[in-house]
């Protein structure tokens, strides 16, 4: 695409400590075709994550909006390796760790490796979360708060932590 403004143009990598972060989209139990299972299960088998044209058209309008209001600290799709990789990759690329927790009831596996299409993980200054929050329920797009960006770790609560670039405890449940 064409940014008529380079100030405009969202970065992928986390900006600073003490934004929010945000999941744009849902969360499947779509593990199918997925990194997770390559490497984990061994297999690419199972079926792969459906695509929602309709869904996808509306999160994409509102990233679009998001970035032309200048809303958004950063933003990164969640494909290959899901909402983990998603915020393993933002902060790497900052310099800046996070804490979150997942939204919903599902396994912790699925919920870090999902690979459900039409999300992202977003972060924006705690005083426009609201005006993000207004934009995507206006736009139809599902959302929930993760945590925060900060320091030099990351944390996924209740499942395990690290620093930026390497393992400190934990385990997945």
């Amino acid at each position: 695409g064409l940014i008529d403004d380079h100030r405009l143009a969202v970065r992928g990598g986390f900006t600073g400590n003490g934004c929010w972060i945000y999941l744009l989209g849902e969360t499947f139990a779509e593990i199918g075709g997925s990194e997770f299972a390559e490497v984990v299960l061994g297999s690419l088998g199972g079926r792969p994550p459906a695509l929602d044209l309709e869904r996808e058209r509306r999160l994409h309008r509102l990233l679009i909006g998001a970035a032309r209001s200048d809303l958004l600290e950063s933003a990164h799709d969640c494909a290959e390796g899901g909402i983990a990789i998603a915020l393993a990759e933002s902060a790497i690329a900052g310099g800046v760790g996070f804490a979150v927790t997942l939204p919903g009831d599902q396994p912790g596996h699925v919920g870090l490796f999902s690979e459900s299409a039409s999300r992202a993980v977003v972060s924006v200054a705690p005083e426009r979360a609201t005006e993000l929050e207004d934009a995507a329920a206006k736009a139809g797009v599902p959302f929930s708060r993760l945590g925060e960006t900060g320091g030099p770790g990351v944390v996924f609560d209740g499942l395990f932590e690290s620093t930026l670039f390497g393992y400190t405890r934990g385990a997945f449940t």
